[in-house]
């Protein structure tokens, strides 16, 4: 498969399953409108979670391979600061 067609399968899929954490909180707003019991809620948040972390980090490997591009000059340096300064924003 060529970075082309690596890319585009990725972006589908971080959009699948960005549709899908879409609908999950859609599913929350409707246990909250319903008065369900807050742990079922807690564990549908817990599930979230996990899977815009999922994203984000599927985001990142394709910024860390893609985006940067390390080599000999100062260039590469500044591309691995940035990517530094990304990885704490994401954390936080």
């Amino acid at each position: 498969m060529h970075d082309e067609e690596k890319n585009e399968a990725l972006r589908k899929d971080i959009l699948i399953r960005l549709r899908r954490i879409e609908g999950q909180v859609k599913g929350i707003q409707g246990m909250v409108d319903n008065d369900v019991c807050g742990r079922q809620v807690l564990t549908q948040i817990s599930a979230i979670r996990a899977a815009i972390n999922k994203v984000g980090i599927l985001i990142m490997e394709n910024y860390a391979r893609n985006c940067m591009r390390i080599d000999d000059t100062n260039e590469g340096a500044e591309g691995l600061e940035q990517l530094i300064k990304t990885l704490n924003s994401f954390i936080k």
